[in-house]
């Protein structure tokens, strides 16, 4: 028995991956409970066996095997479709965020199991643009909702449309998964914590040329004249089938008009310059109303059938580590996914819902890993509220990224050292850099957290003399050195890992990103697929787009 191992696992744990839905099961120290199951089915006979049969990590594999064994593909005609986008949520943020949930619950980190990764069929997926290596968030949902890829910074429109181009793109508008759903009699649903109108959400029901045309006032004459629409009016003109049901996230900036008071804070307003308040117009619709605070919310019968646009937030809302719990502060992305699943379950006929993570992506921008992995454990609890709601007899759950993001987890760090720690060696000493400096084992690849970007942390840049010293040169100028971590800083909320090349921001990269899923028609999760052929998957399940699936 390992030290890692705090109980014998007499009874193999086969669901390590959950993969029927069953109680998390974890390897590590002060982990929760065993739940029995069958010995695996192994016909190799006993003179064969090797002499680890009874080590904890070979009968864990075991396990994990028997479980794959007894999966059953589910087949015939899913009613319902989640799609949850864990946005810049790359394979190491998943990692990190494993290891960051599972050390914020007191357990094990590395063995932590997330409930995203206790859906059975996984595959990764290729997030090119039609135009670029590495893809923003506009060509990715764009590729996730309509199956088409297209040019990074367009949303709903063809792979002809150059960006900015209004014209271009009339007569270029793709069909959406969700104008199928609609279409098809079905209620429709989005859930974010960025702007309703950000690039990922937009996806839904949006239709353009410029992603950052979130209202009116930013959009250029031409645009205008040509009779282009921002995506707050698209959202709330919607015209396929009935509309949304409902619409929770933030951005209610986009839809106030410049001389609106924001109802929380004092000395913000709308930014729209048409003068409507297309708020107040989505509530003045039969059986339509608008919120803004979780009082609000709170009082909301979701079961209802009223249809509910909640706005949060002027712009974005707030990270999960500072979100406001107060009668006047903001639901939690699994409190606005429990509110989406209950309304649009009403519909007989079946729901798509769309749930996005959209702040993992933001603070993995700023290289502030504390509050993307926070915002990573937020939203694999949306995942888990989804999947104990749902019957994965007729909903098929599928989470994935749209890309990912430049974060590293390097050096050896001892096991159970703090994911957001320095580095720390089976010693318990800090590993050190050449430059004689401990180091973070989460660092990333752009962004503000590069010396160079960060003036007020090193001494001055003298030009073609980078250097690893501190000495002083031939002329007497000093050379750039890497600002020293310490331990005392670095497990704070707000600290900005250390990042390579500098820039404003954290760029995307263009590495596959993860898949996971459950349900109808979730066998076909599997391999390296293109990120378009994720909607293929969902409209074959559920039957539409002109897919029949088998029963």
């Amino acid at each position: 028995m390992t030290k890692h191992f705090s109980i014998k696992i007499t009874f193999l744990a086969a669901a390590a991956f959950c993969l029927s839905g069953c109680a998390y099961i974890g390897l590590g120290t002060n982990n929760p409970e065993i739940l029995p199951i069958a010995a695996p089915n192994i016909q190799t006979p006993i003179t064969a066996k090797p002499v680890q049969t009874n080590d904890d990590y070979y009968q864990f594999g075991a396990a994990q095997l028997n479980a794959a064994l007894n999966q059953k593909a589910t087949k015939g005609r899913a009613k319902n479709i989640i799609l949850m986008i864990g946005d810049g949520m790359g394979i190491s943020t998943v990692t990190a965020g494993r290891i960051f949930t599972g050390q914020a619950k007191d357990l094990d980190g590395e063995s932590y199991i997330l409930e995203m990764e206790k859906l059975p069929y996984t595959a990764f997926s290729r997030t090119y643009a039609h135009d670029a290596q590495v893809s923003d968030s506009a060509s990715t949902v764009t590729a996730l909702t309509t199956g088409a890829k297209t040019s990074i910074r367009t949303i709903g429109v063809d792979q002809t449309v150059p960006y900015d181009n209004c014209d271009a793109s009339k007569g270029h508008e793709l069909t959406s998964l969700f104008e199928l759903a609609e279409d098809d009699g079905r209620a429709t649903g989005m859930v974010s914590t960025a702007r309703i109108t950000h690039a990922t959400p937009a996806g839904v029901y949006g239709h353009v040329a410029n992603r950052g045309w979130e209202n009116d006032s930013v959009m250029d004459d031409e645009a205008k004249t040509s009779g282009c629409i921002d995506l707050a009016r698209q959202l709330v003109e919607w015209p396929r089938g009935d509309g949304l049901e409902i619409a929770l996230g933030g951005g209610r900036e986009n839809f106030l008009p410049k001389d609106s008071d924001d109802p929380e804070y004092t000395g913000r307003h709308g930014k729209r310059s048409d003068g409507r308040n297309i708020a107040d117009e989505w509530a003045a619709k039969p059986d339509h109303k608008w919120i803004w605070n979780s009082a609000q919310f709170a009082d909301i019968d979701f079961s209802g059938p009223q249809k509910i646009l909640g706005l949060f937030e002027p712009s974005r809302m707030q990270y999960e580590g500072d979100r406001p719990t107060d009668a006047g502060g903001e639901p939690s992305l699994a409190d606005m996914t429990r509110a989406a699943i209950t309304r649009l379950s009403q519909d007989e006929d079946g729901f798509v819902l769309m749930v996005e993570g959209g702040l993992i992506d933001m603070a993995n921008h700023g290289n502030n890993a504390a509050r993307a992995l926070e915002d990573v454990m937020a939203f694999d609890a949306a995942v888990k509220i989804a999947r104990d709601m749902t019957d994965p007899n007729e909903t098929l759950i599928i989470v994935t990224a749209d890309h990912s993001h430049g974060l590293t987890i390097n050096g050896y760090p001892k096991r159970n050292n703090p994911i957001l720690g320095l580095t720390n060696s089976l010693d318990g000493k800090p590993m050190k850099g050449a430059d004689g400096k401990p180091y973070t084992t989460l660092l990333y690849s752009t962004g503000p957290g590069s010396m160079f970007a960060r003036p007020d942390q090193y001494r001055t840049i003298v030009p073609g003399k980078y250097s690893l010293s501190s000495e002083a040169d031939k002329d007497g100028a000093k050379l750039v050195t890497r600002p020293d971590p310490q331990a005392s800083e670095v497990m704070d909320h707000d600290y900005v890992q250390q990042a390579l090349i500098p820039s404003r921001y954290s760029m995307h990269t263009g590495e596959d990103v993860p898949v996971y899923a459950d349900g109808p028609s979730a066998w076909l999760v599997h391999g390296a697929i293109e990120e378009n052929t994720i909607f293929h998957i969902m409209a074959y399940a559920a039957g539409l787009a002109g897919y029949s699936p088998e029963d």
